[in-house]
């Protein structure tokens, strides 16, 4: 199929299912507020005041979906910046999380946006507002309209942090026709494993611009220096004693709260002093996931609710329910136990890494796909505790909250895989910084 009636066929196609799923698309923006911010941007049309700011500057225009590839992206932006003097870096993200986290880790020299949805016209006005020299992607984000306007103008593109689940190689192979020739577009590519190298000269990326340079997530695992959260101070306003158990349910899925619910009452009966911080990974389900703990009878508070003025009686509250942004880290660091979400019920899991540099003994369900090379990496050398399924999740945090001596253990072995799978950041800088040459940076 010629590229013309490719291109053609895919607007057509792309214009009639975003028309279909239109209502859905704004319906969930505005579940998640604010959603008037930012919305001209995502058709590509950005303030004159963003223009006149780029307008005779060198321009690396970097992407990341949401808040994981945020974390990654300031970290980036810190080992290039001071390679490249004259640069000026624009970061999209999709999220509005996402434009949460950018906001806090990000200086107000970086222009933030909002990324254009992927229909021609949008990404025409996009590009021409931004004029970037080159674009990085942070993590398999393929949407053909940009990255075909990008070769168009011959910008150099590059994708780091490059990672590919079972499901997306397989998407990506049972479309060929329509994905080779993106990923043969790429002037760099900094693959995590060597199994991803494989997949993405598969797919079309060509051999020379590959690089193996392991995950960047290992090195963004680090505090947010904007952000700085008492959790002790807040748990002494819950009534919840000093020493007591802590478990941490973080960035959980539909599914996962009522399990962990269930599990959390068992326990409690075991251990009284057990308090649970659950953290879902959409904080605008807070009510959602509100219902199913009153369901079955656990006593919480939503953290929005939580001021410098409230104070509960001991036992009055036995669950923080944490429908906010930007705070899980902070708890983590105070765990007892760690369940790591998005595992059990759901598939794909979530970064494991976080936890583990934090030294906290963790937990996760057996469906670990975009993070499985990372999550073997802990199993293999005893960082961390895989579970089949909600039976076996109970049987195991009863276990580590038992034996400190157990969690301290895989504390220490998490943490010497994380200090191992360290320095990508620089490795991913120097991939990028070598082939900018000739970019006129």
């Amino acid at each position: 199929m010629c590229d013309e009636v490719m291109r053609s066929l895919y607007n057509i196609l792309f214009a009639f299912f975003f028309c279909l799923s239109a209502p859905y698309y704004f319906l969930k923006m505005w579940r998640r507020g604010d959603w008037r911010r930012g919305f001209r941007q995502r058709f590509g049309c950005y303030d004159a005041g963003l223009q006149e700011a780029l307008a005779n500057r060198q321009v690396l225009w970097m992407h990341a979906v949401s808040v994981g590839e945020v974390i990654v992206c300031a970290q980036l932006i810190r080992a290039i910046e001071p390679r490249v003097p004259n640069l000026k870096i624009v970061v999209s993200t999709t999220t509005s999380t996402g434009m949460g986290e950018l906001q806090r880790r990000l200086p107000s020299h970086i222009e933030k946006i909002y990324y254009p949805i992927d229909y021609k016209h949008c990404v025409h006005r996009a590009l021409n507002a931004i004029h970037p020299q080159a674009v990085v992607l942070v993590e398999a984000e393929i949407w053909p309209n940009f990255i075909w306007r990008l070769r168009d103008k011959k910008i150099r593109l590059f994708l780091v942090n490059a990672r590919l689940s079972d499901r997306s190689y397989r998407g990506y192979r049972r479309f060929g026709f329509l994905f080779q020739p993106l990923f043969a577009s790429f002037a760099g590519v900094g693959a995590q494993t060597a199994a991803d190298a494989i997949r993405l000269r598969e797919l079309g990326c060509r051999p020379e611009a590959i690089q193996v340079v392991g995950s960047l997530k290992f090195d963004a695992a680090e505090p947010d220096p904007q952000r700085v959260l008492d959790v002790p101070a807040m748990l002494r306003q819950l009534g919840v004693p000093e020493g007591a158990r802590l478990l941490v349910a973080g960035s959980t899925h539909a599914g996962e709260e009522a399990i962990l619910a269930e599990q959390f009452l068992r326990l409690r009966r075991r251990f009284p002093d057990l308090f649970l911080v659950l953290v879902p990974r959409h904080f605008e389900r807070g009510k959602e996931v509100g219902k199913e703990l009153s369901g079955r009878g656990v006593k919480f508070v939503p953290r929005s609710e939580v001021t410098g003025n409230t104070q509960c009686r001991a036992g009055e509250v036995e669950c923080l329910l944490v429908n906010t942004t930007g705070e899980l880290r902070y708890f983590y660091e105070h765990a007892t136990v760690i369940f790591v979400g998005r595992s059990l019920t759901a598939r794909g899991g979530q970064n494991p890494i976080e936890p583990a540099a934090l030294g906290k003994a963790m937990v996760f369900g057996p469906n670990m796909q975009n993070f499985a090379a990372i999550a073997e990496a802990f199993l293999k050398q005893d960082g961390a505790v895989q579970v089949r399924d909600a039976a076996e999740l109970g049987d195991v945090l009863g276990e580590l909250l038992a034996d400190e001596k157990r969690r301290e253990t895989l504390a220490r072995n998490a943490l010497k895989v994380v200090g191992e799978n360290r320095g990508a950041i620089e490795r991913t800088a120097d991939l990028i910084v070598q082939r900018l040459r000739g970019c006129s940076f």
